[in-house]
C-alpha cells in the first residue's frame, strides 16, 4: 500500500497548567501573586476584583486588594524561556512588562539571547542611568532581577569580546550597570562566576583598564568572592582555581595603587574573605605582599579602612608564610600595638588575634628555626613598644570573653621576655633597634 500523500503536523505541547491563570485558563502574559499565594494574570484578577465590588481570591475566598497583588518575576521567566522554547508567544503578544525596569531585564535577556551586543549595551546603559538617578530605584531593578541579567549578559559575551568590538563595548556598558546594582544574588554570582572568561575578563579590567572600570570590575570580584566563599549555594558552581592567582595579585595591586577607598575597601573584604577560605588561599596573598601593604595602608587609614584592613591582616596571618612576613616587617608589630584602642573596640581585638598569631609558637614555623628567631624578636619588638601594658588595660578595662581568653594567652607569651627590654613610647620608635622608616603621628 502506498504511503499516504500527506504529513500530520505535530500538535503543540500544551502549557503546563501552573503557568495558566485560574481564572481565564490561558497562558498568563503578566503574572501576580496574591498574598494568598495564588498567581493570576494581573488582567484578569484585575478585571475580576473592579467587577461587581469582589475583594476575595477567587480560588481562596480570602480578602484580596488590588494593591496586594505583586509581580511574579520567577515565574515571568520560567514562563518566557517556555514561549522561547516551543515557539509560543503568549497569546500572540508576548509577555507584559508591568514596570520600565521589567521591561529594561526583558530586553537585557531577549538581547542576551540574540547574542546582539548592541542592543544588549543600550539597556545596560538604561540600567546604569536609572540605578545612578536614586536609590529606589536600585531596589526597583534589584527586584526586577537586573542583577542576574546583566551577570548572565556579561557571561555570554566574555567569550567574544576578544575579537569583536561590539562584544567588548556591551562588557564595558553591562560591568558599570552591574557594579551599581549590588549586593548580587547568588543566582547572579552563579551566572557571572562560573564563567572562567567573564571572571577572567575582570580581572583583566581591574588590572589594566581605567579608574572607575577597575573600580567596577573590582566590587563585581568582591562580590563574587563573598558569596561563593561563604554560601554552599554559590560555591557549588563557581570554582576561581583557574584565575586564582592572578585574582590575587590584582586584590593587592589595587590596594596598594589606592585608586579610590571604595575600591581598597573592596579589595580588603575580598581579600579577608579569600584568606578566611583557607590556608592555602592565605599562603597565596601572602606570598603577593599582602603583608606590608595592609601594614602601610594602617599607618593613616579611617576607621572604616583600619578595621576592614585589620581583618584581613589578621586571616592572612593564618599562614605560616603570612606569619614569617609580619615578623619581618619592621612596621608591623609597632603599627599593631599603635593601633590598640585607637580605633574601635572592633579593632582591638583584631589587634590582638593579629599579635597572638605573630608572637605565639606555631609547630609549623619552626621546621627550619629562623621562625622562632623572628617570633623571638617581634616578642621584644612588642614589648618595647608598649603591649604589655596596653594588654594588661585591656584586661582591667573588661571585654568579652574570647578577647580576654587571647589577651591572657598573648600575656603568657610575652611577659617571658619583659625584663630583657627597655620599654620606648608607642608613640616614638627611634627606640626600636631594628632599622626602619620612622612613624609620624
Amino acid at each position: 500500500m502506498s504511503s499516504l500523500p500527506f504529513r500530520t503536523t505535530p500538535a503543540k505541547e500544551d502549557p503546563p497548567p501552573e503557568f495558566l491563570c485560574p481564572i481565564t485558563l490561558d497562558l498568563m502574559r503578566d503574572p501576580v501573586a496574591a498574598p494568598t499565594g495564588i498567581t493570576y494574570d494581573r488582567a484578569a484578577i484585575t478585571s475580576w476584583l473592579l467587577s461587581g465590588g469582589q475583594r476575595a481570591c477567587p480560588v481562596t475566598h480570602a480578602e484580596l486588594r488590588a494593591g496586594d497583588l505583586v509581580p511574579n518575576h520567577t515565574l515571568r521567566r520560567l514562563i518566557q524561556d517556555w514561549c522561547d522554547a516551543n515557539d509560543r508567544s503568549c497569546g500572540g503578544v508576548g509577555l507584559v512588562p508591568a514596570t520600565p525596569e521589567e521591561a529594561a531585564v526583558a530586553e537585557l535577556e531577549s538581547a542576551t539571547r540574540a547574542g546582539d551586543a548592541e542592543r544588549c549595551a543600550a539597556a545596560a546603559r538604561w540600567v546604569r542611568r536609572q540605578a545612578r538617578m536614586a536609590e529606589r530605584n536600585r531596589g526597583r531593578l534589584a527586584s526586577a532581577g537586573a542583577g542576574r541579567a546583566l551577570a548572565a549578559a556579561f557571561a555570554s559575551f566574555a567569550d567574544a569580546a576578544a575579537g569583536a568590538a561590539a562584544a567588548s563595548d556591551a562588557l564595558d556598558a553591562v560591568l558599570a550597570a552591574l557594579a551599581l546594582v549590588v549586593p548580587m544574588d547568588e543566582e547572579a554570582v552563579a551566572a557571572v562566576g562560573s564563567s572562567s572568561a567573564s571572571v577572567a575578563r575582570l580581572v583583566a579590567v581591574a588590572a589594566n583598564g581605567g579608574l572607575l572600570s577597575r573600580l567596577q570590575a573590582v566590587v563585581v570580584i568582591g562580590e563574587i568572592i563573598s558569596l561563593s566563599c561563604h554560601r554552599h549555594g554559590a560555591g557549588a558552581v563557581v570554582d576561581l582555581s583557574a584565575n586564582t592567582d592572578a585574582i590575587v595579585q590584582v586584590l593587592v595591586k589595587t590596594i596598594k595603587d589606592a585608586i579610590c577607598p571604595q575600591a581598597t575597601r573592596a579589595c580588603l573584604l575580598a581579600a579577608h574573605h579569600l584568606a578566611c577560605a583557607g590556608e592555602s588561599a592565605a599562603a597565596r596573598l601572602a606570598a603577593a605582599g599582602l603583608v606590608p601593604v595592609l601594614v602601610e595602608l594602617l599607618i593613616d587609614a579611617d576607621r572604616s579602612t583600619a578595621e576592614k584592613a585589620l581583618a584581613a591582616l589578621d586571616a592572612a596571618l593564618v599562614s605560616s608564610d603570612g606569619r614569617a612576613r609580619a615578623r619581618a616587617d619592621a612596621l608591623a608589630v609597632p603599627v599593631l600595638v599603635k593601633k590598640m584602642f585607637c580605633v574601635s573596640d572592633a579593632a582591638t581585638e583584631l589587634v590582638l588575634s593579629a599579635l597572638l598569631r605573630i608572637c605565639k609558637k606555631c609547630p609549623e614555623d619552626d621546621m627550619d628555626g629562623t621562625a622562632a628567631a623572628g617570633r623571638r624578636l617581634a616578642i621584644i619588638e612588642a614589648l618595647q613598644v608598649g603591649a604589655l601594658q596596653k594588654v594588661l588595660l585591656l584586661l582591667q578595662a573588661g571585654c568579652s570573653e574570647e578577647t580576654k581568653e587571647k589577651a591572657t594567652e598573648l600575656l603568657r607569651v610575652i611577659v617571658r621576655y619583659q625584663g630583657r627590654v627597655e620599654c620606648v613610647d608607642t608613640m616614638d620608635f627611634r627606640g626600636l633597634k631594628r632599622g626602619t622608616t620612622i612613624l609620624t603621628t
